[in-house]
């Protein structure tokens, strides 16, 4: 196998990455951007992409929601979960958090860490950088862009970064959820306890359209876990939703959600059904069983062979 992920080394996509079984012996390939790391798997120059997908404090990562909505179809077939938990990382000559005039890091990582930063370096002005991994790695350029740098444990340690402060995240314990993206094929076997993900347009804006989506759900008893709107880029209020849900497309309940999305929204893009990294197997009600649905479609059966 060989995988892209958001680079450059060192960051917690990477993390995520080495989580996969085989990842750490296989070709492991750094990527500029999301963006750059799944056309990469559209391309069919790697296997594989591990992205970031959703952070417990800030939410879904709008660069994945966006790209893997775009474009040719992809399929999620694994997600991996990560503590995140941050350093504060300095350039040469810098001993103190009163010295440091500018700060650079991957824009969730600052959102993360916000508050420590008003606290502690109130002075410093933050400039974004395209992972934590790169800003950490600009600071041992001969003339660094900037002071410092909030970045994973891990790059500080592999490059011999000075580490100034640790744990500067706001939010104790905040996780941010990765996932392993390819070129749609085989869906993994369900596990009880699977989730799924769609992309789903709004067919028109009228009262009532989200509505008739979520019925589909709750109809069937699906659970969902995340759902959020992204604009299409089309025009003032045209988006799509991105929803996360507990079930697999085996189950009979999701099938037939799935079903009565289709004819509501015959564009919308199925993502793919994976193992939940954790979580619980979702109570199911007795008539939302594969038993109850089985039962249902055969009593529609007999009636309708006496036409």
């Amino acid at each position: 196998m060989s995988y892209a992920y958001l680079g450059p080394a060192g960051t917690f996509t990477e993390s995520a990455l080495l989580q996969v079984p085989g990842a750490a012996d296989a070709q492991r390939i750094p990527a500029s951007s999301v963006n750059v790391a799944l056309s990469m798997v559209r391309e069919g120059s790697v296997e594989a992409a591990m992205v970031p997908i959703e952070n417990s404090v800030e939410g879904g990562v709008s660069a994945t929601l966006d790209a893997i909505a775009q474009g040719e179809a992809l399929q999620i077939v694994a997600e991996i979960l990560v503590p995140i938990s941050f350093v504060l990382a300095v350039r040469p000559g810098i001993d103190s958090l009163e010295q440091i005039k500018r700060i650079s890091t991957h824009g969730h990582a600052w959102a993360q860490c916000r508050l420590w930063a008003e606290a502690n370096i109130p002075q410093a002005a933050f400039t974004p950088a395209s992972s934590t991994a790169a800003g950490a790695l600009a600071l041992e350029e001969a003339e660094p862009p900037h002071d410092a740098a909030i970045c994973s444990p891990l790059v500080a340690q592999e490059r011999g970064l000075k580490v100034l402060a640790r744990g500067v995240e706001d939010n104790q314990g905040a996780v941010t959820r990765f996932i392993l993206v390819t070129r749609p094929g085989k869906i993994p076997a369900p596990t009880k306890v699977d989730k799924s993900t769609l992309i789903l347009p709004l067919p028109e804006d009228r009262p009532g359209a989200l509505m008739e989506i979520l019925e589909q759900f709750t109809a069937r008893g699906v659970n969902l876990s995340r759902i959020e709107s992204r604009p299409t880029g089309q025009g003032l209020g045209q988006y799509f939703f991105s929803v996360d849900f507990e079930g697999h497309v085996a189950d009979e309940r999701v099938a037939a959600a799935l079903s009565g999305l289709h004819r509501l929204s015959p564009e919308l893009r199925f993502l793919g059904s994976y193992p939940a990294a954790e979580g619980v197997e979702p109570f199911v009600d007795a008539h939302n069983s594969d038993a109850a649905f089985s039962e249902a479609r055969d009593w529609v059966k007999s009636l309708r062979e006496r036409l």
